[in-house]
């Protein structure tokens, strides 16, 4: 089975962000973001970071800046999510990219996808310097992300994934055509009423990395969900709503020296 375990919240100067700490031991300062500490008022209230869903482009410009200040670094390297299947490298991305996922050998840029519901998954090798971060949601994964995704590591069992906060198999009602896509993974689906069904987007995810050689032992999964948009955004609890984000980079030899001596 997977690990389940609970994001460590950490203060980052104001900013309060949810660290993967299991990441840290290869050398990747990876954290999601909640919906607190940002300028956004109204149904984005307060950190969104989407410029996508009709929030104000000042209040979300000033809102990545914080966490790209949490992150150490000037900017955050986002794209354009289109729930397909195409992983870029970070370092030839611009913000109008199409792509579903960022992987890196280990510049200073800082990896950003962002959720409200989706898988937010940070995938790390531990052979090599490279990592990537996917955004994941039932078309995602349906399409084949996390095959796109694990093309980029020579050897899946050196891989480590983790999983941060998305909807739960409780909270994710779907249709039979949704269903329909999932049904070779039976534990993610439960009855529902009529011809629904419950999907749990996280054991889908960690059933795919499985079949694509990832060693379950090397999974974790956060025990947060985005479920009630408490914490975390829900586009199931509420829509329009903003997006949280999933931050991963590798720093530098000698920024992590600099931010020891500090």
């Amino acid at each position: 089975m997977s690990t389940a375990v609970t994001l460590s919240l950490e203060m980052r100067g104001t900013l309060g962000v949810h660290a993967f700490v299991g990441a840290r031991r290869f050398g990747v300062d990876a954290f999601v973001t909640d919906r607190f500490g940002g300028v956004s008022a109204g149904p984005y209230e307060s950190l969104n970071l989407g410029d996508h869903v009709g929030d104000l482009a000042d209040h979300v410009i000033e809102n990545r800046r914080r966490v790209a200040e949490a992150s150490g670094v000037e900017r955050l390297t986002i794209v354009r999510q289109v729930h397909g299947t195409d992983v870029v490298q970070g370092t030839s991305a611009v913000q109008s990219t199409c792509a579903d996922g960022l992987w890196s050998d280990g510049d200073d840029g800082a990896l950003c996808v962002l959720v409200a519901d989706c898988v937010p998954l940070l995938l790390v090798d531990e052979s090599s310097t490279r990592f990537a971060v996917i955004h994941a949601g039932w078309r995602g994964l349906d399409a084949g992300v996390l095959t796109s995704a694990m093309r980029l590591f020579a050897v899946p069992r050196s891989v480590h994934a983790f999983i941060g906060p998305c909807i739960s198999g409780e909270g994710y009602q779907v249709g039979p055509d949704v269903a329909g896509r999932f049904i070779d993974v039976a534990r993610a689906l439960h009855p529902d009423l009529g011809d629904r069904s419950r999907l749990d987007l996280g054991v889908v995810t960690v059933d795919r990395l499985e079949r694509l050689g990832v060693d379950v032992r090397n999974i974790s999964r956060s025990r947060q969900s985005t479920d009630g948009a408490e914490t975390f955004f829900s586009d199931r609890a509420a829509r329009p709503c903003g997006r949280i984000a999933l931050v991963a980079r590798r720093p530098s030899m000698r920024v992590a020296l600099d931010e020891e001596l500090a």
